[in-house]
C-alpha cells in the first residue's frame, strides 16, 4: 500500500484513538491507499452538522479523506481485529477485511463516534479478498441506513460516498468506491468472541471497560461484565423490535454483526419486507432462511448466548455460578423484546393503553396480513385511512373478522377516529426503501444519474409526510420471482 505522509492532513475533520490508545492487541495498524481519481458522491451534510463538524469545510476535503489521500488530524488508522459466528459456525478470525477506522469524532455537546471507512483496499485480515467496494453497496448503505434512522432506530450512518476512479471486478467490472461510517462505536460480540476463544480473559476484560465507558457509563457495578451482559440485551431487545415493526430483514446477522451499542450496522444483503410473511428473506446466500424477518428476535438470543459465554469468566471464578447468573440475564431478553415489540405494535395500531387482549389482536391482524399477503407498510396506513372513513361511512363495514375486533378495540376509545387515525400516521412510514426503487436509483446511478437516488433519499428522510411523487414510490414490488440481494464482496 501507498504510505500517507503524516504531513498530509485534512485541517476540517480532528479526530482522537480511544479504541486504539487503550486496546493494543486488538487491530492491527494501517497506511491507506490513496485514490488520486477520488470523486464525491454524496455528502451527509445533515450528519456532519449533528457532529458539530464544519460541513461546507469538510465537503470541500472529504473525497480526499475517504480515498486515503490525506488524513484527518490525529487520524491513526486501525484495522480491527474480532472474529464471527457466521450462519452458526465460528471463524476464529475475521476483522476488517475492506474497512479502516480512522479514529473518534467527540461531538461539542458530548458523545463519541468512530469515522470508519469500508472499501478501502486491503488489510491484514482480507483473507484473500480485494478489500475494495463498488458503487452500488456503498449508495445502498447510504440510502438504507438514512431509511432507518429518520425510522427512529439505531444505526450507523453514512457520512459520505467516494468514487476511486478504479475498476473493481465482481460478476462484471464496476466502478470502485469507499463509504466513511459513523457509529457510536464497532464494537461487535464478535469482538470479544475473538478474544474468549483464544483465552485472553484480560483483554475481554479491557473490552468490557472500554464497552461501559464508551456505552454505558451507568451500568458498571457491582458485576461489570454481568452488567455490561444485562445493557447489551436490553439494546438488542429494543433493536430488534425496531426492526419488526418496520419490516427491516438484516439478512446476515452473524456475531460478528451484532453490535455492543445496539445500533445497525454492516447493511449488507439487507432489504424491507414488502408482503407480509415470518419468511422472508432476501440474502442470495442464506438458503435455509436463518435470517429471515420471523427468526431474527431468536438469532439475537442465540447471538447474545455467545456473548455471554465470553463473559463467564469474569462474571463469577466459579463456572456454575457463573452460567446460572449469565443464563438468568439472558432470559430476561425474551420478556423484553415483546414489552417493546407490542409496544410498538400497539402505536401502529392506534391502542393508546395497554390490554391483556392486544397481542391475541396483534397476532391475529399479522395472520391475516399473511394470508393475504398483504403489504406490511401499506397495511397500517390503510387501516388508518380507513378510520378517517368512519363518519362517512353509511353502512356496517364487510372487514375481515381480525380487522372487525381491531376497529371496535380502536373506535372504543375516548378518541375521535381522526385524531387516531393521525396518531397512526405518525408511526407507520408511508415511504420505505422500496426494493424496485433502490434497484432503479442505483442503476441509474451506475449511469452516471443520481437523480432517483436522491428522490428515493428525500423521500426516506421524511418518510412519514406525503410527498408529491408517484404511486410507484407506495407500490410493492410486482414479480413472481424472489427478491434477491447480495453482501457486496
Amino acid at each position: 500500500m501507498t504510505h500517507v505522509p503524516s504531513t498530509s492532513r485534512a485541517a476540517s475533520l480532528s479526530l482522537e484513538n480511544t479504541y486504539a490508545d487503550r486496546l493494543d492487541g486488538a487491530y492491527a495498524e494501517m497506511d491507506l491507499a490513496g485514490a488520486p481519481d477520488a470523486k464525491l458522491v454524496a455528502f451527509n451534510e445533515p450528519l456532519a452538522a449533528a457532529l458539530g463538524l464544519d460541513a461546507p469545510a469538510l465537503e470541500k476535503e472529504i473525497a480526499d479523506i475517504v480515498a486515503g489521500n490525506v488524513l484527518a488530524m490525529g487520524s491513526r488508522p486501525i484495522a480491527m481485529a474480532y472474529a464471527g459466528h457466521q450462519f452458526g459456525h465460528l471463524s476464529p478470525l475475521l476483522g476488517d477485511g475492506r474497512a479502516v477506522l480512522l479514529g473518534e469524532v467527540v461531538k461539542p455537546q458530548g458523545g463519541r463516534f468512530d469515522i470508519h471507512l469500508k472499501g478501502s483496499g486491503r488489510t491484514p485480515f482480507s483473507r484473500g479478498g480485494d478489500g475494495r467496494a463498488t458503487l452500488g453497496p456503498i449508495l445502498r448503505e447510504y440510502l438504507v441506513s438514512e431509511a432507518m434512522f429518520h425510522l427512529g432506530i439505531p444505526t450507523s450512518r453514512v457520512l459520505a460516498c467516494v468514487t476511486t476512479g478504479d475498476s473493481v471486478a465482481r460478476e462484471t467490472s464496476l466502478p470502485g468506491a469507499v463509504l466513511a461510517r459513523v457509529a457510536a462505536s464497532h464494537l461487535r460480540v464478535g469482538t470479544f468472541v475473538l478474544f474468549a476463544h483464544r483465552g485472553e480473559d484480560e483483554m475481554v476484560r479491557r473490552l468490557v471497560e472500554f464497552s461501559l465507558d464508551r456505552h454505558y457509563p451507568g451500568a458498571r457495578s457491582p458485576n461489570p461484565a454481568l452488567a455490561l451482559l444485562d445493557a447489551v440485551i436490553g439494546a438488542q431487545a429494543e433493536l430488534i423490535a425496531d426492526w419488526m415493526r418496520v419490516g427491516f430483514v438484516h439478512g446476515v446477522m452473524n456475531t460478528d454483526n451484532f453490535t455492543i451499542s445496539g445500533e445497525t450496522i454492516d447493511y449488507g444483503p439487507c432489504a424491507f419486507m414488502e408482503a407480509y410473511d415470518p419468511q422472508t428473506v432476501f440474502s442470495s446466500i442464506d438458503r435455509g432462511g436463518r435470517y429471515a424477518y420471523g427468526n431474527q428476535p431468536g438469532i439475537a438470543m442465540w447471538n447474545l448466548a455467545r456473548f455471554a459465554e465470553t463473559l463467564l469468566p469474569l462474571i463469577d471464578e466459579h463456572e456454575g455460578r457463573a452460567v446460572e447468573k449469565a443464563t438468568a440475564c439472558l432470559e430476561t431478553f425474551r420478556a423484553r423484546y415483546e414489552e417493546a415489540f407490542e409496544r410498538a405494535m400497539r402505536a401502529k395500531l392506534g391502542l393508546a393503553e395497554a390490554r391483556p387482549e392486544d397481542i391475541a389482536l396483534i397476532t391475529n391482524l399479522l395472520t391475516h396480513a399473511h394470508s393475504e399477503r398483504l403489504d406490511f407498510t401499506n397495511f397500517f396506513r390503510e387501516l388508518a385511512e380507513s378510520l378517517r372513513a368512519e363518519s362517512l361511512r353509511s353502512e356496517p363495514s364487510d372487514d375481515a373478522p381480525p380487522v372487525a375486533a381491531w376497529r371496535a378495540r380502536v373506535l372504543a376509545q375516548d378518541r375521535s377516529p381522526a385524531a387516531i387515525a393521525d396518531a397512526m400516521d405518525a408511526v407507520n412510514p408511508l415511504y420505505i426503501a422500496r426494493n424496485a426503487k433502490v434497484e432503479e436509483a442505483l442503476a441509474a446511478a451506475h449511469d452516471g444519474d443520481l437523480g432517483p437516488f436522491d428522490t428515493l433519499l428525500s423521500l426516506v428522510r421524511a418518510p412519514y409526510a406525503k410527498q408529491d411523487v408517484d404511486a410507484s414510490y407506495t407500490s410493492p414490488r410486482e414479480s413472481n420471482v424472489p427478491y434477491k440481494t447480495f453482501c457486496g464482496t
